[in-house]
């Protein structure tokens, strides 16, 4: 009952909004993804995860090295070797996936750090076309828009304008 009541809200809300102006939508993503400045990101982005990639792919494969000759040394090893041999591949697995964690907040963090720049500077832009189209509200197209009207989408307008800017 909440949630239809909640739905109802939301239409009417919705239907004032459609009844004082436009509403649009903007693919974010898309838009960062095709302009110079997020092709540029995405470049150096791409650069630095491959050269972790390639350092993360050889000690992984180190580490499988070092299991797979425990594995066959196994039936000549005492009991006791055998136990501090599994703890030490135990440990370096664990290691790993230590770095591979910490590979991965650096990289999110390199990428918050080349994206958030272009983001604010796209919503100056997306302000700026609403604006000029006369649109009242602009959304985020991933916010779930279940139906829009091709021309309620503004992502190529803003693209466009982005890429006119100054830098």
């Amino acid at each position: 009952m909440r949630a239809l009541s909640l739905l109802l809200v939301g239409l009417f809300a919705a239907g004032t909004v459609m009844a004082e102006g436009k509403v649009g939508y903007v693919d974010v993503q898309k838009a960062i993804q095709a302009t110079g400045a997020g092709k540029k990101a995405k470049e150096s982005l791409d650069a630095e995860y491959g050269k972790r990639k390639k350092d993360l792919d050889k000690k992984k494969a180190d580490i499988e090295k070092m299991g797979q000759d425990l594995e066959k040394k196994k039936a000549v090893l005492s009991e006791e070797v055998m136990g501090k041999k599994q703890m030490e591949l135990q440990e370096e697995m664990m290691k790993f996936q230590k770095v591979v964690a910490e590979n991965q907040l650096e990289i999110q963090k390199k990428e918050k750090e080349l994206v958030e720049p272009i983001l604010e500077k796209m919503k100056k832009v997306i302000q700026q076309v609403a604006e000029e189209k006369g649109y009242s509200i602009v959304i985020e197209k991933q916010s779930q828009v279940l139906y829009a009207q091709k021309d309620a989408d503004l992502t190529d307008a803003v693209i466009q304008a982005f890429e006119k800017e100054k830098k």
